[in-house]
């Protein structure tokens, strides 16, 4: 398939060979050595000519050291002439999407034909243990080698590339997922998989398992069997007849929990359903990992999604990938089993207004790309929108809808938004947390609603570990309210941002406003020209309202995957209440210690929070990390009152939970580049001590929990009094104990 620009080809034929050793299946985030071994063609390399051996932006593999041959990724190069070589290593020292290179430079001497050089990527032959393969599943996992061989930097990509496949590793946890709500007797699916510690989905899964539901429900064997070879089990046609809240807890033959589903709840009626979506992907035609057919798949089948949408890089996408993209949506769209948007990703420059992502209803419409940077063929370049501004103009007549978004580059919504299209923006993805993009569009009066996807890399839509990248966050997914699960439908959730968005776990959320008086809902936003289409006095979220009343009641209904450690009530960004489903009295011996926020807006935001804590007068009877998915950055217990720590965040939180062996004694000692204090064991208590570290939210937050918390419900009525001036944004963000976030869209309310 004709993909976007890409490297040189002159002459590909007499540039040489390159073979891999060993090749085959290599599992994911083990250590192997690799030979990759280059044989100059006819032209040979010139004296300062050289090779690179290049991988994808997404790819994690080892980065090439060259100093400590004892050490893992420890890379040398030999020329079997004697040339003289020299090797660097830059994560940005080529073509996108082939980012990463391994540069080897014939600093002294030349090749011939014939002659080669010889690459070993984790060099055993001085002690070190390996080349760490990358953390996700890439069956055609290439070390792409280009040829300068005129000593010009134009490098030639080789006609034949030396490739290993990346395999997923035996299953270390199991994931059981369910719907969210569905009415009585109406169908549903259950889904089951293992994933490795990477978060792969595990084709080693080897067993029988006993199936125990808190409810009964029709079409649900008691037990069934997964041999080697699935990569998930999907169980359809499930009905309850009763009502209530339905989990699934997973056994195995041993008659041990090995999982238990997220919450479902059977209702007798209800207008709009939940359907879970993952609105925001990559694959590798643009800068993710394996086919865009692929990525669909893992969504429908392995991450088991309702609903998702494609969304390359624009500047990537060619136009015969542009029609392929629309065969394929249009092929994988069933009304009533899953939905798929064409789409992609509006990536105009920062300072033109930043990532917007374009969802259309219906294929074949016009792709307004901003700019053709790596897209070679011009002939179209008269349809491209440079700036946001632009975009809104191209799109003011498309059945489409528009989402903020931030990546590499932040959406600027305080430089360019168009309401009746840009309805959403999203808070939380890979790249890490923004709720800043929230509190922009507060500022400036904007209406929008909450979203959460992934815009994954790895091919992992709807279930995207981050891996051992600077991608710091699980990707989100978003929930979408709606009367069927048909595009039409999803469109219309979207446009009336009748959905919430959460960290990646799923959760029930249902929040409601209700009025004294009848209240004017509102159809469209009236700043556009939207016209009242009734009275009510019941709102729901993402609704628009003008109300008489002085305040209003606000109804909260959330039921968690995990146990909830707090709920805050805001209006806007001002919280006026945290809600936490415990009591002071219930507090114990576990204290939680948060890191969290970034440094700025751009590229650079990651912050490092590398550090320790030292417990004087106590111990750590045992401790928990909190969203510390790199597995190359462990918490490390020292000793019994010592931890260390590697980490970084990117708008979001990280830490630690610790059981204390005295629940008051003591003194907490911690060290970090930007926070360094000692607090007193008996003084941390239910509220936040926090420590600010400028940036953006960039904090230390130490505080008390229960020793065991088993609350994952939350049902609460709270009088609000409105604000008289400009909107009031009423809605939710809630915590759970495992680290993941939910945002519910707000409801607007004017007087």
């Amino acid at each position: 398939m004709p993909h976007s620009a890409s490297h040189s080809t002159y002459l590909a034929g007499r540039m040489g060979t390159a073979t891999v050793t060993p090749a085959g299946d290599f599992e994911a985030g083990s250590l192997a050595s690799f030979t990759v071994t280059y044989t100059a063609g006819y032209f040979g390399i010139d004296d300062t000519g050289g090779l690179k051996i290049v991988q994808r932006f997404a790819s994690d593999m080892g980065r090439p050291q060259f100093t400590d041959s004892g050490a893992p990724n420890y890379t040398t190069a030999e020329a079997s002439n004697g040339a003289v070589l020299a090797l660097e290593y830059d994560a940005k020292r080529n073509l996108r999407p082939w980012d990463k290179a391994l540069v080897i430079k014939v600093q002294r001497g030349f090749l011939r034909e014939g002659d080669r050089i010889t690459v070993r990527l984790g060099d055993p032959r001085h002690g070190s243990p390996g080349m760490r393969v990358q953390t996700f599943h890439e069956p055609t996992f290439e070390f792409k080698v280009l040829v300068d061989a005129f000593a010009t930097y134009n490098f030639v990509e080789l006609p034949v590339q030396p490739m290993i496949s990346v395999i997923a590793g035996p299953p270390v946890r199991y994931k059981a997922i369910l719907p969210t709500l569905r009415r009585r007797g109406q169908a549903f699916t259950f889904g089951f998989k293992g994933e490795d510690r990477w978060g792969n989905p595990s084709h080693r899964v080897d067993g029988t398992f006993r199936l125990k539901p808190s409810l009964p429900v029709d079409g649900l064997p008691e037990r069934f069997t997964m041999r080697p070879g699935a990569y998930a089990r999907a169980f359809e046609g499930l009905r309850c007849a009763g009502e209530g809240e339905l989990v699934i807890e997973v056994l195995d033959e041993a008659g041990l929990s090995v999982c238990t589903s997220n919450p479902l709840r059977i209702v007798a009626t209800t207008t709009l359903l939940p359907f879970w979506a993952d609105l925001h992907g990559q694959s590798e035609e643009t800068i993710g990992t394996n086919s865009a057919r692929e990525l669909i798949e893992f969504a429908r089948d392995r991450a088991f999604l309702d609903a998702m949408s494609h969304q390359g890089n624009d500047f990537q996408i060619t136009t015969p990938f542009w029609e392929e993209l629309n065969r394929l949506t249009a092929e994988f769209n069933r009304d009533g089993e899953f939905i798929i948007f064409p789409g992609y990703e509006w990536s105009g420059n920062t300072g033109l207004g930043g990532d917007r992502n374009v969802l259309f209803r219906h294929e074949g419409r016009q792709i307004h790309r901003s700019h053709h940077a790596l897209v070679a063929d011009l002939s179209d370049v008269a349809s491209d929108a440079n700036s946001a501004e632009d975009l809104f103009a191209a799109l003011k007549d498309e059945d489409c809808v528009v989402f903020a978004h931030i990546g590499g580059r932040y959406a600027d919504i305080k430089m360019a938004h168009d309401a009746r299209l840009e309805r959403a923006v999203e808070v939380h993805s890979d790249w890490g947390t923004f709720e800043w993009l929230l509190a922009d569009a507060f500022e400036q009066g904007y209406r929008v609603g909450i979203l959460a996807n992934s815009d994954g890399h790895k091919g992992r839509h709807g279930a995207s570990h981050p891996g051992a990248s600077l991608f710091g966050a699980y990707g989100g997914l978003s929930c979408l309210l709606a009367t069927e699960l048909t595009r039409s439908a999803l469109f219309e959730a979207l446009r009336r941002r009748h959905h919430y968005a959460t960290t990646g776990c799923r959760a029930i959320v249902d929040t409601a406003v209700l009025f004294d008086r009848d209240a004017d809902l509102y159809g469209d936003d009236p700043n556009q020209g939207g016209k009242a289409a009734g009275r009510v006095r019941r709102a729901m979220m993402g609704d628009i309202l003008r109300t008489a009343d002085d305040a209003v009641t606000f109804v909260v209904d959330i039921v968690g995957s995990a146990p909830l450690e707090r709920v805050e009530i805001r209006n806007r960004m001002e919280v006026l209440e945290t809600v936490r489903p415990f009591a002071p009295a219930q507090l114990g011996r576990r204290i939680r210690v948060i890191w969290e926020g970034s440094e700025y807006r751009g590229r650079g935001r990651q912050t490092v929070w590398d550090g320790t804590v030292t417990l004087t007068g106590n111990g750590f009877a045992r401790v928990a990390p909190i969203n510390l998915w790199n597995l190359d950055k462990p918490l490390v217990r020292r000793s019994a009152s010592r931890l260390e720590w590697q980490a970084l965040t990117t708008g979001g939180f990280g830490g630690f939970d610790a059981w204390l062996e005295d629940p008051q004694a003591g003194r907490l000692e911690i060290d970090t580049a930007l926070v360094k204090t000692v607090i007193d064991v008996a003084q941390i208590g239910l509220e936040d001590q926090l420590f600010a570290a400028g940036g953006i939210k960039r904090q230390l937050r130490v505080f008390r929990l229960p020793d065991e918390n088993t609350a994952r419900g939350l049902r609460l009525e709270r009088r609000i009094r409105l604000r008289d001036v400009g909107d009031n944004a009423l809605y939710i963000c809630a915590t759970q104990e495992d680290g993941h976030l939910i945002w519910s869209s707000p409801i607007y309310l004017f007087r």
